[in-house]
């Protein structure tokens, strides 16, 4: 197993947070578009069903185009044979990397002793880890974590996932039972930078939870002495967060439009007749939050159910504020 194009990426790494039913390659393709990341995820997909009668089904989930790239695959799962089937899979794919959720809070991937359950076995994820490598083969295997399930325990965690040699560890600063529900503990990237440090690793440490900018990032990721930041919900309706010279609020409301309406586009394009038009609406408030009669434009675009009703909607808005919508955005 080598680093694979992890060694070649410039210091502070920023990574698009995989997000379930958010990043799929649809939006993926449109931030890479307006503010590419260093690295894109898939959102993750469960290794029992790729390795089940079902697979065709969650295949979807693991497309990607090379504008992503390098675009790493993310997997959970409880079983480490499923976990080195998944990354043969993986590898075929063509992916640039395979990435282990063991952070997941959700009560149904709970259950299945998946996500950031496995915090609580730390031999179990040393086995899923060196079955992902097994069956990654040269393609680089990383793993995104929490601080801790119950209580933080970041030093004997990383100390933990470290004897596996992992190439990356993306810590979300919260353990399993805080969720989101607490303010990131940025402090406990140090304290995984320092025993990184002192275990003579080369693994990179990245942070990731309440990041609303790549400025901040920069700023978290000298200040604990960590190599890269994943961001996620700051994403939502800003395609140019990756960009370092763009300022949603300084992008022209025409223009916001119009990216709103080419992610419908693609969604289309990719995803017609496999899945459901209506998965478009989770992203409609953030494009149009602080657009003039936002509210309005929002209920309206939250029932439509087609390309072509969201193109009549955008055009009845710009004719109705006219040079309104050309006019950058105002800022707040």
């Amino acid at each position: 197993m080598g680093t694979g194009f992890w060694a070649k990426l410039e210091k502070p790494i920023m990574l698009l947070a995989p997000m379930a039913g958010v990043t799929d390659t649809a939006f993926r393709r449109i931030v890479a578009r307006y503010g590419k990341p260093d690295v894109c995820f898939t959102e993750f997909v469960s290794c029992a069903g790729l390795c089940s009668r079902g697979r065709k089904k969650l295949l979807p989930d693991l497309w990607y185009e090379d504008c992503e790239r390098p675009v790493v695959a993310q997997i959970f799962g409880a079983q480490p044979e499923e976990f080195a089937e998944t990354a043969e899979l993986c590898v075929e794919l063509g992916f640039d990397g395979i990435d282990i959720n063991f952070g997941c809070p959700d009560k149904n991937v709970d259950k299945q002793r998946a996500g950031a359950n496995v915090i609580r076995e730390p031999a179990r994820a040393q086995a899923i880890i060196r079955a992902t490598q097994q069956g990654a083969g040269e393609l680089p295997v990383t793993v995104k974590t929490r601080l801790g399930y119950e209580r933080v325990e970041t030093r004997e965690w990383v100390g933990a996932l470290l004897e596996t040699d992992p190439v990356a560890i993306t810590l979300h600063a919260r353990t399993r039972d805080e969720m989101s529900k607490v303010p990131a503990r940025w402090e406990e990237l140090a304290v995984a930078a320092e025993v990184r440090n002192s275990a003579g690793s080369d693994a990179l440490i990245f942070g990731n939870g309440d990041v609303t900018s790549i400025r901040q990032a920069d700023e978290l990721c000298t200040l604990h002495g960590i190599e890269g930041m994943m961001l996620g919900r700051a994403i939502f309706g800003n395609p140019w967060l990756f960009n370092p010279d763009v300022r949603r609020d300084d992008v022209p409301i025409g223009q916001r439009l119009q990216v709103l309406l080419e992610h419908c586009r693609v969604f289309n394009e990719v995803y017609y007749g496999i899945k459901q038009f209506a998965v478009l609406r989770k992203y409609f408030k953030s494009y149009v939050s602080g657009m003039p009669e936002a509210r309005e434009l929002r209920a309206q675009l939250l029932h439509s159910n087609s390309v072509a009703e969201v193109e009549r909607i955008v055009a009845a808005y710009q004719e109705r504020l006219g040079e309104r919508v050309l006019l950058p955005a105002p800022e707040h």
